[in-house]
């Protein structure tokens, strides 16, 4: 099974945009994640509409959108206006009064349906949409700020959503705070995908390519 690899664009430099695109394609990312905050529902602010438009005309790669935002279904339809059939959105269940209403605009528009779980959100609370979902992005770290530390009792969660991931028929997405030693850790055991930021890829002074090349060549050596 093909471990993904999607690059947080809040890390990269915004000053050129399309050169950090362009790069990172050379290293093989698989796709970028885009994180939309509105300053309320997490407090600060990231990527915005235009970035996103930036980005999606910048590759042919897939797009995961993460809106980091209060009451998604009221802006839902300018994202998804930016984005091809077959791109990713991850809305968090606690900023929705009907969430599953929110998904289904996303499931009607062509696109593929995701959840975000905070670190603070627990199984229980969404095993229901866990069923209408494709993909659940599992937060390690609270919300809205990329370089925080891990939260270790996030694990007990994480193994609760391997226990029943092939019955919900759903893949598992690590963010925030990803070392090598995560994605060594959780990507044999079920993880599907990891999201990249400033712990692994970005700012280390060496090229996309050679930090990817190295991630997957420690991931390769264990099998």
């Amino acid at each position: 099974m093909k471990t993904e690899f999607n690059a947080s664009m809040m890390c990269a430099d915004f000053g050129h945009l399309c050169d950090e695109v362009k790069a990172l394609e050379e290293a093989d990312i698989d796709s970028f994640h885009i994180d939309i905050m509105d300053g309320r529902y997490v407090p600060n602010f990231a990527m915005s509409l235009n970035d996103l438009d930036c980005i999606a005309k910048s590759t042919e790669k897939p797009l995961d959108v993460h809106l980091m935002i209060e009451h998604p279904r009221n802006v839902i339809q300018m994202f998804l206006r930016k984005l091809r059939k077959g791109d990713t959105v991850y809305i968090h269940p606690e900023a929705e009064y009907h969430p599953s209403a929110t998904i289904q605009d996303i499931i009607d528009a062509g696109m593929v349906p995701g959840i975000a779980l905070n670190p603070g959100t627990s199984v229980e609370t969404v095993i229901e949409m866990l069923r209408i979902v494709d993909k659940v992005l599992v937060m390690s770290v609270n919300p809205g700020n990329a370089g925080q530390m891990f939260l270790p009792y996030v694990d007990i969660k994480v193994k609760k959503l391997l226990k029943i991931k092939d019955e919900m028929n759903i893949k598992l997405y690590w963010d925030g705070a990803c070392s090598c030693d995560k994605i060594k850790t959780y990507g044999p055991i079920g993880f599907d995908g990891f999201i990249l930021g400033s712990t692994i890829l970005f700012g280390k002074h060496r090229s996309y390519k050679e930090i990817m090349d190295g991630v997957r060549r420690e991931l390769d050596a264990i099998g």
